[in-house]
Parts: structure tokens; C-alpha cells; sequence
């Protein structure tokens, strides 16, 4: 177990997103996603991130439930806000907002004081928990000001008054992360699909600053959406269907792969491990096959030649640290 930043909270290297079993772009059944999270938690993941946004509350109903059956203190849940639940006519389904779900609610930016606690209670009310560990604001990348002058401090506040143990922000951007861990006093950053073996914008300016000034980064989307999982025309890259030649460019990195007695699968979820601000990587799945398999690969050895062949073809940069040049990770 890794811990964040300065704080006491403390996550499994790989971790759980629920996403999925909010029924992301399609239905996933009540036993489905109660069994996803259960194979994560038999394969040791004990992090397990969710959001209002996934599935209007669905997300978080279903891994409240499925997590009854553990005791409290040994895992770790993270929800987010600035994206507040009201009740809406229900006519009509999400999949405009990327979920298969009856619109019973609608989506309210809200990132007040008094908005971030109402959303706060609402998940723990949907997760059936008296506390959550770690929360982070969600994509307030059109609200900047907003959630750095009233979001922020809000969360600030709720740490010192012990009501959550870390708290920062998830984005699928580096930049304002980067602002995040220079300007303020997060524990931890969720930065999603921006550091992969096909995007490592998040090299140049976050990790190292997050590093710098110990502070920790979960890396979410390290298959990009689905690219990096499994390479062909018409796979998904960053929530839409992926150009031609970065098609291409997965296929070469899963010759690289195969040649190397390795998966592609094994090699994106190791890359993003590798950093020493890393402290967990959070992979969404909707069955407890793609758990198991996430597990497998997550706990597989990739050979050092396959990084050397990756720098020397140009597929990966010479400065972004690989297995065996930076500390192990517990994974536990």
C-alpha cells in the first residue's frame, strides 16, 4: 500500500475505477458489477474510485453495496464533486452524458462551498458510508477560478476538520493539475489518459513537480479509452473512436510487445506504474474478467529489452522512467 502525499490515506498500486459499473456507453447487470468488485477484491486491489457523475449515482449505489461486506478500514474510497445531482422528469436516458441510465437527474456545476458538501453527503448517502478518504474536485476545467477560489478551500476545510483524510482534484488534463500541486496543498491528483505510452504530456510538467514536492499522482486511462487494450480500427482512444495513426503507432507497440514474450496490455499498465510520483493506477472494468486480466498483467514482468527497443525505435521517450530504474510498488 502506497500512502498520498502528506496524508495518512494509503492505496493499492492498482486500483479500481467504477465508472464501468455505472454503466459507461452500455447496461451492465446488478450481479455483474457486484462481481466485478468482488474479483478486485480477491485479487488484492483495496482503492476504489467512483463519482456522482458515473451513472447519475448509479456507480456509487453499486460499489456501496458491494463493498458492505468488507470491513471499513481495509480499503479505500474516493468520490468526487462539482458535478451536483437534481432530480430531473426521468424521461428519456444519459447516454448523451456517455451512460446507459434512465435520466432521473441532471448534472449542476457547482463548485460553491455549500454545493461541494450538499454533493459530498449525497454520495455518502449513495454509498451507504459515513466517511469517504479521499476527495477530489471533477474536471473543472471550465470552472478554474471557480474551484480554485471556492472548491479548493472547501475541501481544504473538510480535511482539518477530519471529515475526509486527502483531498484533490481529477482531470484528464495536466496542466491544471500541475497548477493544482504547485499552488495549493493537495494530497494527491487523478490525472486520466495523460500519461500512457501514447501520451506523456503529463511528463514534462506534473510528475516531476509532483515529485518535487512529494505529492502523489493516480494515473487513470492507461489504455486510453481502450486503444492500448486492444489495438484495431475503430478502437477507442480518449472516449472517441481512435485516428488511423495512432492506431498505427498501438499496433507497432504491440509488436514491440509479442516479440518481447510480453502484452501490450501488461506494458501500458507497467509504464505508468513506473514513475516515483505514481502511487496508484486506477483501470476501469465492468466484469470480473477484465479484473482478473487487469490483475494478471498489472503482476506481470515486462523484459528491460522491450523498453530498449521502445526508446530506440522513438515510440517512447529516453527521459520517462521504466521498470526496474525507479523503486518497486507494493501491490496489496
Amino acid at each position: 500500500m502506497n500512502r498520498l502525499g502528506g496524508s495518512g490515506v494509503r492505496v493499492s498500486a492498482l486500483s479500481f475505477g467504477a465508472a464501468a459499473i455505472g454503466n459507461l456507453y452500455s447496461e451492465v447487470g446488478e450481479a455483474q458489477a457486484h462481481e466485478a468488485v468482488e474479483a478486485a477484491w480477491q485479487r488484492g486491489i483495496r482503492y476504489f474510485d467512483t463519482a456522482p457523475h458515473y451513472g447519475l449515482g448509479l456507480s456509487e449505489r453499486r460499489l456501496g453495496a458491494a463493498l458492505r461486506a468488507h470491513p471499513r478500514d481495509r480499503y479505500t474510497v474516493s468520490t468526487k464533486v462539482g458535478r451536483r445531482l437534481e432530480p430531473a422528469d426521468g424521461t428519456g436516458d444519459d447516454l448523451a452524458g456517455g451512460f446507459a441510465v434512465p435520466a432521473t437527474h441532471r448534472r449542476v456545476w457547482d463548485f460553491s462551498a455549500d454545493g461541494i458538501r450538499r454533493t459530498l453527503e449525497a454520495s455518502l448517502e449513495r454509498l451507504g458510508l459515513d466517511r469517504v478518504d479521499i476527495v477530489y474536485l471533477h474536471d473543472p476545467d471550465e470552472h478554474a477560478e471557480w474551484a480554485f477560489r471556492e472548491g479548493y478551500p472547501a475541501l481544504e476545510k473538510l480535511r482539518s476538520q477530519g471529515v475526509v483524510g486527502a483531498i484533490g482534484a481529477g482531470m484528464n488534463q495536466a496542466e491544471m493539475l500541475t497548477r493544482f500541486v504547485r499552488d495549493t496543498d493537495v494530497d494527491v491528483v487523478l490525472c486520466a489518459g495523460r500519461y500512457t505510452l501514447l501520451d506523456q504530456s503529463a511528463l514534462t510538467g506534473l510528475l516531476p513537480a509532483a515529485h518535487e514536492r512529494g505529492k502523489s499522482v493516480v494515473i487513470g486511462g492507461a489504455f486510453n479509452s481502450g486503444l492500448l487494450a486492444n489495438p484495431q480500427p475503430g478502437a477507442k482512444y480518449n472516449y472517441t473512436v481512435a485516428p488511423s495513426d495512432l492506431v498505427q503507432r498501438a499496433l507497432r507497440l504491440k509488436s514491440v510487445a509479442h516479440r518481447h514474450g510480453t502484452t501490450l496490455r501488461a506494458a501500458a499498465l507497467a509504464f505508468c506504474a513506473a514513475h516515483p510520483a505514481v502511487a496508484s493506477v486506477l483501470v476501469g472494468a465492468r466484469s470480473a474478467h477484465e479484473v482478473r486480466d487487469c490483475a494478471h498483467q498489472f503482476a506481470a514482468r515486462v523484459p528491460a529489452a522491450f523498453w530498449q527497443e521502445l526508446r530506440a525505435k522513438g515510440l517512447l521517450p529516453a527521459d520517462a522512467p521504466v521498470p526496474g530504474e525507479t523503486s518497486s510498488k507494493e501491490f496489496s
